[in-house]
């Protein structure tokens, strides 16, 4: 049993993306819960398993799961023949880990901080800064036209969400721009955007 711990347009609606991409929507049940969120609105919802009351949170035999990146992995390898990570193993698999743990560790926090307007020798001297990870996005968007080369991944998934949800923070680069506005545009996250505005809206 896989039970999706959802909030409508947050960060667990990438993985209501993954699941449509995967074809498994019939595999996981998902409930939708409330979150605080940044303008005010909402509250910690008692129905939601997250230790921290945030979205996503993937139960899967009574045992939970939490973070994107994670969830992504776990979902991926449970399904291995989906087509959206490469096999175990390989040598592509370890590139494709190595993306979803950077995203986690470097780039969310990093546009984080630039939006913020937060700047140190700490945090720089850790994580660098947003430009040095556009730098990295677009090294391998000039192999691509895909993260992990010619074909769509899990990875562009989790990875051009900032700059989805923030345009203004998409770095002012034609290459990534594009990249950006293909994974948008894939009939999946059409399709879950559609259903969170009809969750909102109910």
């Amino acid at each position: 049993m896989l039970t999706l711990f959802h909030s409508p347009q947050s960060r667990s609606s990438a993985i209501m993306v993954l699941i449509e991409e995967m074809g498994i929507a019939d595999r996981i049940e998902a409930r939708q819960v409330s979150i605080p969120r940044i303008d005010g609105t909402g509250h910690r919802d008692p129905a939601n398993p997250h230790p921290e009351g945030k979205v996503p949170a993937l139960v899967h035999d009574d045992q939970l799961i939490t973070e994107r990146g994670a969830i992504i992995l776990h979902l991926t390898t449970l399904f291995p023949d989906t087509g959206l990570s490469p096999r175990i193993g390989t040598p592509e698999w370890g590139k494709f880990v190595s993306w979803l743990t950077w995203y986690q560790g470097v780039l969310e926090p990093v546009v984080i901080f630039e939006a913020a307007g937060l700047s140190h020798p700490w945090l720089e001297g850790t994580f660098r800064d947003h430009k040095a990870a556009a730098a990295r996005i677009r090294s391998a968007l000039e192999k691509g036209p895909w993260l992990l080369g010619d074909e769509y991944s899990a990875a562009d998934l989790l990875i051009h969400g900032p700059y989805a949800f923030f345009p203004d923070a998409t770095p002012d680069d034609p290459l990534i721009r594009d990249w950006v506005a293909r994974c948008k545009a894939r009939p999946a996250r059409q399709r879950v955007i559609a259903d969170d505005l009809g969750r909102m809206a109910a």
